[in-house]
């Protein structure tokens, strides 16, 4: 069991765990085997979300610039360093001799990966694609349906843009229709976002597309519920988990969805351009992939993956992101998302002239929110906290509400916090210039 006093001294010093923001990333074999300990320290979730010494260990494993403070993270994450380190390996011993280090060696390696993501969150290895990203998922889903003119798809108002371009191509080219509808900011009744869907359903409606997690606002919707509902009018939906998984603790078998398609690069802090793509087993033969493969791979995962020539370092470095995302803990990791969100909202919050377009409730959002400061444009403030301040945040300006999307992970400090609630004290009770 690791104790405080080995902990301080792993890290160097009384400084570090006072709270110096000197993080110094750590190579793989060091930053596996603290985690590694740090997995073994009693406490619930909870109570280890606010432990900042359990923390900071996991700081050091990322190469963050800790001049600047990043709150997009649900764009995309940084890699820790000893991932990075893996892809790398990869990506040089391929290069040796492509067709073969390539082709012949690490190209089988990928069905670890995709047993061990299966195992993660509890489907069947014939069930989950690796993929570029949550985008590439859905447009295999979106575009791999038969549709015929008039045919209807039913999302939000608050759907993901490119997902929504992807329906309006399909609009312009073949004559179907996209019905769109709005929720409200924030929903709290789970029973109302089920309402609204059904609401939509019509004779022609063929598809659903829903977010689980909404890319700007970070509200999570009831999937499983719509789901259910949706299969009782044998309609499909289509999952858009982008931002859901290895963020806030669940398994896909727990939301008996159809499909359901996730960048691994925001939360599971896998390279860049991965992800996953689930479909259920009897499912596979309804949806065509979206780049041409084999008959005779109808009924396989693997016609989703058929993509042409591609480097397989990537994808193999899901693995060292997945068992780093092991040793942290996924309710842990939930928890501490969940904290770092309180921690800079409930301070904001205390302005009469702040306010959250993201519930607060458990079970509604986990480290993603929308904040809006009255008086002051979305656009102007987040170009002033970055040109000002180097703080990056994400400017939504929807058709329904503004705010600042924030986006902490679990490299963030409470020291990167403060100075983004200090900035936006200071807009708020003072303004800020125009620009």
């Amino acid at each position: 069991m690791p104790t405080r006093r080995r902990f301080l001294a792993r890290l160097g010093g009384s400084a570090a765990a006072a709270g110096a923001m000197t993080v110094v990333p750590t190579k793989w074999s060091t930053a596996v085997a603290a985690a590694r300990d740090l997995s073994r320290t009693p406490g619930s979730p909870e109570e280890i979300a606010r432990d900042e010494e359990f923390w900071i260990e996991i700081q050091k494993a990322f190469t963050t610039d800790r001049s600047l403070v990043n709150l997009n993270n649900g764009g995309v994450s940084p890699t820790p360093a000893h991932v990075l380190e893996a892809m790398k390996r990869d990506l040089d011993f391929a290069n040796q001799i492509p067709v073969y280090n390539g082709w012949q060696i690490l190209e089988p390696q990928r069905e670890g990966v995709r047993a061990r993501l299966a195992r993660q969150w509890d489907v069947d290895p014939e069930e989950v694609a690796i993929t570029r990203n949550a985008s590439e998922g859905l447009q295999i889903l979106q575009n791999g349906y038969d549709l015929e003119r008039g045919d209807e798809v039913v999302t939000t108002t608050q759907d993901y843009g490119r997902m929504i371009t992807t329906f309006q191509q399909r609009e312009r080219r073949e004559g179907i229709v996209m019905k769109q509808f709005k929720i409200p900011v924030p929903a709290e009744d789970p029973a109302e976002i089920v309402r609204l869907f059904e609401e939509q359903i019509t004779d022609r409606t063929r598809l659903i597309l829903m977010c689980h997690m909404i890319n700007i606002t970070g509200q999570i919707l009831p999937v499983r519920e719509v789901v259910e509902m949706a299969r009782g009018y044998d309609i499909p939906v289509l999952v858009d988990g982008a931002h859901s998984l290895a963020h806030h603790d669940f398994t896909l078998s727990e939301l008996n969805c159809d499909n359901y398609a996730v960048s691994l690069h925001k939360w599971l802090h896998a390279p860049v351009g991965t992800g996953l793509l689930y479909v259920r087993r009897e499912k596979i033969p309804e949806i065509w992939p979206l780049q041409a493969a084999a008959e005779s791979r109808d009924d396989d995962i693997r016609k989703f993956e058929a993509i042409g020539t591609h480097p397989e370092a990537n994808f193999l470095a899901i693995g060292e992101a997945l068992t780093f995302h092991q040793l942290v803990g996924g309710e842990r990791k939930e928890a501490r998302l969940v904290h770092l969100r309180n921690y800079w909202a409930e301070q904001l919050l205390e302005h009469d002239r702040v306010r959250l377009n993201t519930s607060l409730k458990p079970g509604f959002a986990c480290g993603i929110a929308n904040v809006q400061v009255e008086g002051i444009d979305t656009s102007a403030l987040r170009n002033w906290l970055w040109n000002q301040h180097r703080i990056f945040t994400v400017a939504i300006n929807h058709a329904e509400f503004t705010g600042l999307r924030i986006s902490p992970s679990t490299y963030t400090t409470l020291e990167e916090l403060d100075r983004f609630v200090d900035a936006m004290t200071r807009a708020v009770k003072h303004g800020i210039p125009a620009s």
